[in-house]
């Protein structure tokens, strides 16, 4: 394609495949956020029981197992664990995001 030449049209098959593709990515960022979103909630829950620490290992644990588990393939076990890894720093880092909100607006009064 560098000699200037114009590129051959996709073929319907694979544009077709990569629609659903797309349409699974907005479905995947969605959950993605609502994951998020419950995730903060769960941090609201702690801070008003009392709890201090941001990070719950032991349930972390409990969601690898539940998610190795639901793994039937093909995405690679260490992959998909990587990625959940990934979700709980995420996760982590909105909550103690939200507790400095917190502190900081408490302050505020």
């Amino acid at each position: 394609m560098t000699d200037g030449a114009r590129p051959e049209p996709e073929p319907v098959e694979l544009r077709r495949l990569r629609r659903r593709i797309d349409a699974l990515d907005r479905r995947i960022v969605r959950l993605l956020n609502d994951r998020a979103d419950l995730a903060r909630e769960v941090g609201r829950a702690k801070v008003r029981d009392g709890r201090p620490a941001v990070r719950d290992a032991e349930r972390e644990r409990e969601v690898l197992l539940r998610v190795s588990m639901a793994n039937a393939g093909p995405t690679p076990q260490a992959d998909l664990l990587a990625i959940y890894r990934r979700l709980f720093a995420v996760a982590r880092a909105l909550e103690t995001r939200d507790r400095r909100r917190a502190t900081r607006d408490a302050g505020d009064d």
